[in-house]
């Protein structure tokens, strides 16, 4: 017989994981796998993955489980993301597929954004990379926002409990391994910033992966937050107000009026079918409807019909990719403009006509002409769950690029991350900043059901390899019927619209020397990591997945 768990005794479980960190636990073994059980999984973030198995178990929802989840990871990789991360997207599928829903919580920028506050130079850059790092590089940040109302929506557990593993881990600390990347590579901006430089320094060095570390200041703000068990402090109250101070005194553009009008957002999700398959993103101006772009050309294409990891095959893949992004990055954003050019982009008609060019390219050996220029990008956690009832639920939330902006609120310790660097920073382009827009991202939290029923959660971690990385899952799964563990198993290509193609050293070598013949330029690199969780068949109830 299961032992019944109080509330009590449920949060105390659940704060005693930092110090189970503190000591070397096994919580801190980032390599382990994940465990599955009756009661569900959470796959993202081993520490995170934990924490919500333990609110599963004890009785919680999958939202239960991934937000308390996410406040965790908000935590333990301060380099991904964090409480001052700007935002993020999750997608839902609830009550046996009824209801399907996403969560939008990307940043807005200040209502003093100006369409030409990153207009470049002569050269095409932007001065001093101040849409990339400081405090013009921040927007108002989401994700607390985001957490608090999906849990209250669609979560059996008030933000109080919730919010508990994070303090305890906040405070007690843990060994700071993965993040010292990012601190040695961004030395010199995050010693610049006093708040960063508190955190993430020790004797005027930067903080080493063995060491301890904790963050205090944010402990105690959220704190405040469980004992007003709500995050109004935050963005109206007196907390909000400390965050517009320091935008203030160092020259950023956020208010306390800006932060009082952020409000997440329940949105609904872009779909598209492929025979008894049903797949559902989260919608602009997050990053799936790339990949849902490049999966209705690829279909159109009968792509499924070649042979898997042949040339013609990849060439078509390649082209597809590239075509969707070159849209991406000419003609979305936050515009209503945006929104009409999306939905015309995946009009069948439009999918027909480009998907006919793409042929003959191929057929011709000849690559299409380039539209776009390219940028390098990195960072995220996604975490996927299920729970015992097969509900299921992809949650994505990032700082940006490691540490974001580079600078953290005194006293809070609040890293921002920097959403303002995700706006085009040519004046007029659908994706150019302004008043309260958000920035497109390349967040991707997807859902997939087969014959109405949802089976999987997946998303990705990897800045703008995300989009790519979750279609080529995708299509192994509905196009090439493979099963979860193998989908994410599968060599991956990245590319952006331009000639530069990356392919993972999986892929045949033979192939890609016969790409390189019609003009590609190509390399050898990592994809975005995906992290999946789902519904299992036979004996296998859930299944997970991570790579």
């Amino acid at each position: 017989m299961k032992k019944h768990i109080t509330r009590r005794g449920f949060n105390r479980r659940l704060a005693a994981v930092g110090v189970a960190m503190a000591a070397g636990g096994e919580l801190v073994e980032r390599g382990r796998a994940q465990e599955v059980t009756s009661v569900g999984a959470v796959r993202g973030e081993p520490t995170a993955d934990k924490v919500g198995l333990e609110v599963l178990a004890a009785g919680g929802n999958v939202v239960d489980a991934i937000v308390a989840a996410a406040m965790v990871a908000a935590v333990v990789v301060p380099h991904q993301t964090g409480m001052g991360g700007y935002g993020g997207h999750a997608t839902l599928a609830l009550d046996g597929g009824k209801k399907i829903t996403s969560i939008d919580f990307n940043s807005i920028a200040p209502a003093a954004a100006t369409t030409d506050m990153f207009a470049p130079d002569s050269s095409g850059k932007v001065a001093g990379q101040r849409n990339m790092y400081g405090w013009l590089a921040a927007g108002v940040p989401g994700i607390l926002a985001g957490l608090e109302f999906t849990l209250k929506k669609y979560g059996t557990r008030s933000f109080r409990e919730s919010v508990q593993p994070a303090i305890g881990l906040a405070k007690s600390g843990f060994s700071f391994g993965g993040a010292a990347v990012g601190t040695r590579a961004g030395a010199k901006r995050l010693s610049s910033d006093p708040g960063s430089r508190e955190l993430y320094f020790r004797d005027g060095k930067p903080l080493s992966a063995g060491d301890h570390y904790s963050n205090p200041d944010v402990a105690r703000m959220l704190e405040s937050l469980a004992a007003d068990n709500s995050t109004e402090s935050f963005y109206r109250g007196e907390i909000a107000k400390r965050i517009a101070a320091a935008f203030a005194a160092n020259g950023g553009i956020v208010t306390a009026a800006d932060m009082a009008a952020y409000q997440a957002r329940e949105v609904e999700p872009v779909k598209i079918a492929w025979g008894e398959w049903t797949i559902y993103t989260a919608p602009l101006t997050a990053g799936g409807a790339t990949s849902l772009q490049a999966m209705l050309l690829l279909k159109e294409l009968k792509w499924a019909e070649r042979e898997a990891l042949s040339a013609d095959a990849a060439m078509l893949q390649i082209e597809a990719l590239r075509y969707a992004w070159q849209d991406r990055l000419e003609l979305l954003g936050d515009t209503k403009q945006a929104e009409a050019s999306l939905a015309k982009l995946l009009d069948a008609v439009t999918i027909r006509s480009t998907a006919g060019k793409i042929a003959a390219a191929v057929a011709a050996g000849k690559p299409l002409p380039v539209r776009v220029t390219s940028r390098p990008d990195q960072g995220t956690i996604n975490l996927s769950a299920v729970d015992k009832n097969g509900n299921l639920a992809a949650l994505t939330l990032t700082h940006g690029g490691a540490f974001g902006s580079g600078v953290t609120v005194p006293g809070l310790g609040l890293t921002l991350g920097h959403g303002m660097s995700r706006f085009d920073p040519q004046p007029g382009h659908p994706n150019a900043p302004g008043p309260h827009k958000r920035p497109l991202n390349n967040m991707c939290p997807t859902i997939v059901c087969k014959n109405g029923q949802p089976l999987f959660a997946i998303g990705g971690r990897g800045g703008r390899k995300i989009p790519n990385a979750v279609a080529e899952v995708l299509l192994q799964i509905v196009a090439r019927g493979k099963g979860l563990a193998d989908a994410v198993a599968a060599p991956r290509m990245h590319t952006e619209g331009t000639l530069a193609v990356q392919f993972e050293k999986a892929w045949p070598a033979g192939q890609i020397e016969e790409l390189k013949k019609h003009g590609y330029d190509v390399t050898t690199a990592g994809s975005a990591t995906i992290s999946a969780a789902g519904v299992g068949s036979g004996a296998e109830k859930f299944v997970v997945a991570m790579r």
